[in-house]
């Protein structure tokens, strides 16, 4: 399977929120800016601004001299990292692997993704309806490669799809700024006349390091494919996930019970065929609204059985609130360990620490009254009572000591300690009396 990205470019993105935020300055030209050296300096601009010659890095004095009704707006530091993680966060609907693009784009990993919506023309239309529907303009395109994509997003079409190894073909009437040269370099081309990538593509290698450097062969290999290139994800996706987006909005608890057994009856065949069993598991409802719910479970024993699992999401399935409605869920498997198939004995009871209806016992009082509410001790080696013992962090461990039976151990003991003075004739004998809060106790008879 080709590997497959797409590229989203923000033409606006901090302008565009503004507006979200203040509908009234759409019909106005507006820019944001922070001030330096005792200046405002233009660092956003909405596309009224941007039509009448304002442009980023411009002195606000200078820009209103162009329009002297400019409003302008102090900047956020940090503003737009702030957007692009969460728009990041909002489009793992669309793909388990989704990048921030600095300063103004997303990169996604749509392999074997884009199907869900019936083919990547459908996928990119409606990420591009809802993306307009929110108010920002954008540029998106899709290909073979993260640089192709990237180019044509910013500097093809608005909305662009580059079929399969045709990535040489949609770069050739692009400029040498599409392949995320350096500023230098880009100078230096047009200088020479080489405005366009046809120019330069065929060019021998060797000149083009001698002239531009090692960096221009590079992002050519990175775009055409030749040299691979890699996006960090926002969320690291865990190996045991599984994906289920719905066709329409699901607002009931009937809805969100099917949801939750398809893909967990999917995960739990995975791991049955690998033989292993999770430990904790993560189901995640996507809302529209562009929020998150989450429940998780855990468990004492690795566990690959679907019917066990469903019985300890079952109690908090009902925290799930759905508002306008939950177009994906995912169930994520964090924790797994190794779950080798057990030999069943025909005449043993099936009891004891080993038992797995044991373990999955334990597992529903957890899951209905939540950790901590049940402990297993183990014996230590120690005189004092209340240190002769230490809680198991597993129903699987092994005790190291024997539990000491040979004396009585104390019926009670006090959770904090009581000093106790003591008078005795001789040492090592029985003592004749002793004093316990403030006291005094005579004693009779002493063993």
């Amino acid at each position: 399977m080709h590997k497959r990205f797409m590229s989203i470019w923000f033409r606006n993105l901090k302008t565009d929120w503004f507006i979200r935020r203040k509908p009234a300055c759409r019909d106005m030209a507006f820019v944001l800016a922070v001030p330096d050296h005792g200046r405002l300096i233009v660092t956003s601009l909405n596309i009224l601004a941007e039509e009448k010659g304002i442009y980023i890095g411009m002195t606000v004095a200078d820009a209103r001299a162009i329009i002297p009704s400019l409003q302008v707006f102090d900047d956020e530091p940090g503003l737009a990292s702030k957007l692009l993680k969460r728009f990041a966060e909002w489009f793992i609907r669309y793909s388990p692997i989704v990048a921030i693009d600095c300063p103004d784009g997303l990169l996604l990993d749509i392999t074997g993704c884009t199907h869900l919506w019936g083919g990547e023309k459908e996928y990119l239309k409606d990420i591009s309806k809802r993306l307009e529907k929110f108010g920002y303009f954008i540029g998106v395109a899709i290909a073979d490669t993260i640089g192709t994509a990237w180019a044509i997003a910013r500097f093809g079409k608005s909305v662009s799809i580059v079929e399969s190894t045709q990535q040489a073909t949609a770069l050739l009437q692009l400029p040498p700024a599409s392949l995320r040269l350096e500023t230098d370099v880009v100078e230096r081309l047009d200088k020479l006349g080489l405005l366009q990538i046809k120019y330069f593509i065929n060019m021998p290698r060797s000149a083009l390091r001698r002239r531009f450097g090692k960096e221009i062969l590079k992002r050519l290999d990175q775009a055409l494919g030749y040299e691979d290139e890699f996006i960090q994800p926002v969320i690291p996706t865990e190996p045991y996930t599984e994906r289920l987006p719905c066709l329409e909005p699901i607002v009931t608890s009937t809805g969100i019970v099917i949801a939750l057994e398809r893909v967990l009856n999917s995960l739990c065949n995975r791991l049955q065929q690998e033989e292993k069993g999770l430990r904790c598991a993560v189901f995640r409802c996507y809302r529209i609204d562009g929020k998150t719910q989450t429940i998780d479970i855990g468990t004492n024993r690795p566990s690959s059985n679907p019917k066990h699992l469903i019985k300890l999401f079952e109690n908090k399935i009902e925290t799930i609130e759905p508002a306008l409605g939950i177009e994906l869920f995912t169930l994520e498997a964090p924790k797994v360990e190794d779950l080798s198939p057990v030999q069943g004995k025909m005449w043993s009871d099936g009891g004891g620490l080993g038992s797995t209806k044991l373990a999955e016992l334990l597992d529903r009082i957890e899951g209905k009254f939540g950790p901590g509410h049940i402990h297993r001790y183990l014996p230590d080696e120690h005189y004092w009572p209340e240190r002769s013992y230490k809680k198991a962090t597993s129903i699987n461990d092994k005790p190291e000591t024997p539990w000491k039976v040979d004396r009585p151990r104390p019926i009670q003991l006090l959770a904090k300690p009581e000093l106790i003075e003591v008078t005795a004739p001789v040492p090592d004998y029985p003592p004749m009396s002793f004093r316990y809060k403030g006291k005094l106790h005579k004693i009779i008879k002493a063993d």
